[in-house]
């Protein structure tokens, strides 16, 4: 136990004014001298022993009536471990410009509102933490150390399964442990908002998995420098958030994983920077966001990311996009979207339809996916269709049919091309009426130079070359031509028997096309 006597002359002064909750300035004034970078070189006069700080907030000196006793210090060396795991602390504490010594301990301990002001912190361990207030480190250089036994990386921040019952305030922050994690605060349940803005730095993966977040992500501007171990910069895994807010320049040098995070309003990288972990081949995902869900996603990114960017079973109801949103490769089966949005050069958005052009790039948005998935397609499709562009509908549905052709048997694929030919898989059905003009016409001009004989001398209508021809190309009925007149020429025979196979396959083709039609409808 601490008596007055021990105490250094910085210590006293602390000591007296907490329980009236003044500030304590050890600073000199002189820029030179107060780098808190150098803290390490302050000397007695600017140093706090960190058990004086842990006795005053568990109570050494009590408050007196009328006044709230909190710690407040500012420009101090904490020489020792500030540990306080455990702890039911019943004092806010602010700490400004300060340079620790050792890490802060705060596992378990169940605490007021914690401000940390621009001070150089050599890791902070507050795992199961009970925060009622606010948990501040605007401005702080938190540094990982060793591994712990509850986290067995390098971690500069840990906030696992930690309760915040105000805001996480990280703005201006910056967080190393370069081989391991800046942030780990899976399970972390969040009252307020989290916010990494104003040149918030983390070196290492930040993880957030699991995170209960209704007061929404701030990481407008935010800069995430280095990937953790596995490459992964930012993690959200099964996350749930009101929103979240990667825009103004915010970067990731690493993936960011959002696979399972639910969303109930927007996810934005509006002017975002997505590189990617750096590999050899490139195919590193930028942005993994399987099975997110949330109203707007908004990819309008600052410049194409670097990697892949993996979107299967996610759901929304806006997707947003500019020239800078897809990579050369997506993932997109499963991808369920509501509409799609373009923003042009000034920033306007606008629905993404009404020209052929914006088909075939949206069809190539799709084969940038490996391998064959119907669902895109029938996705694209049916986005174009709820907006009234049944033309563009069936584009996509016929470059749905040659992408699948691919994937089948040679036969398979020769009748696939017939299909394609005539009458476009049945998606334009008024192909089949081209090729029964043209057909007409060969025959009637070929049919027009023979003599054919007739069945029966005497009996049957007058030949007409005509007639003759839509009799072999129409499979139903007949219009008495055919059976009355045959060809004693082999080429001419033969041409009426190619007529009357190509009228079966055009006839099967019409009515493939209006069966979809009317399921369709």
């Amino acid at each position: 136990m601490l008596s007055y006597d021990e105490l250094t002359a910085p210590e006293r002064e602390l000591w007296d004014v907490f329980p009236e909750g003044r500030r304590v300035d050890l600073r000199t004034g002189a820029p030179e001298e107060d780098r808190v970078a150098d803290g390490g070189r302050w000397g007695p006069e600017r140093t706090v022993r960190a058990a004086v700080v842990a006795a005053l907030l568990l109570g050494a000196n009590t408050g007196q009536p009328g006044a709230v006793a909190r710690l407040r210090l500012t420009g101090a060396r904490i020489s020792g471990c500030l540990d306080l795991a455990g702890a039911q602390i019943a004092h806010a504490l602010w700490l400004e410009a300060c340079w620790f010594e050792e890490p802060v301990n705060l596992l378990g301990a169940s605490t007021q509102t914690l401000v940390f002001t621009g001070s150089w912190i050599p890791g902070i361990e507050a795992d199961s933490a009970r925060i009622e207030g606010n948990f501040s480190l605007r401005h702080c250089v938190v540094e990982g150390g060793a591994p712990t036994p509850f986290n067995r990386v390098s971690t500069a921040l840990s906030l696992t399964d930690a309760r915040v019952n105000g805001g996480l305030l990280l703005n201006g922050a910056k967080l190393v442990a370069p081989d391991g994690w800046a942030l780990s605060a899976g399970g972390l349940a969040m009252e307020g908002g989290v916010f990494c803005k104003n040149g918030f730095v983390a070196y290492g993966e930040v993880r957030l998995m699991g995170a209960q977040l209704p007061g929404t992500l701030v990481m407008q501007g935010a800069r995430l420098e280095g990937p953790g171990p596995r490459g992964v910069a930012l993690t959200l895994d099964n996350a749930m958030a009101s929103s979240l807010k990667f825009s103004d320049g915010f970067t990731a040098n690493g993936t960011v994983r959002l696979r399972g995070t639910q969303v109930t309003d927007n996810v934005t990288f509006d002017g975002a920077v997505l590189n990617g972990p750096p590999t050899d081949d490139g195919d590193a995902p930028a942005l993994l966001a399987m099975h997110l869900q949330a109203v707007d996603l908004d990819l309008t990114l600052a410049r194409p990311p670097s990697g892949t960017l993996d979107l299967r079973g996610a759901q929304v109801s806006y997707l947003h996009e500019n020239e800078n949103s897809w990579p050369e490769r997506v993932e997109l089966d499963g991808f369920v979207y509501g509409s799609i949005k373009t923003a042009d050069a000034n920033d306007e958005r606008h629905e993404a339809v009404g020209d052929r052009e914006s088909v075939a790039r949206r069809v190539a948005w799709i084969r940038s996916s490996p391998g064959y998935n119907p669902q895109p397609y029938e996705q694209l499709a049916a986005w174009y269709r709820k907006a009234g562009h049944d033309d563009d509908a069936r584009r996509v549905l016929l470059a749905k049919q040659r992408h699948r052709r691919r994937t089948l048997s040679p036969a398979a694929r020769a009748w696939g091309h017939l299909l394609d030919v005539t009458v476009g898989y049945g998606y334009r059905p008024w192909l089949a009426g081209v090729w029964l003009l043209a057909l007409t016409l060969l025959g009637t001009l070929s049919f027009g130079t023979g003599s054919p004989k007739p069945v029966k001398q005497g009996e049957g209508a007058p030949f007409q070359p005509l007639v003759y021809t839509l009799d072999l190309l129409i499979p139903i009925g007949g219009l008495g031509q055919r059976t009355a007149w045959y060809w004693p020429s082999g080429s001419l025979q033969w041409l009426a028997y190619l007529l009357i196979a190509i009228g079966w396959v055009l006839t099967t083709a019409v009515i493939a096309g209006v069966t979809r039609t009317l399921q369709r409808s």
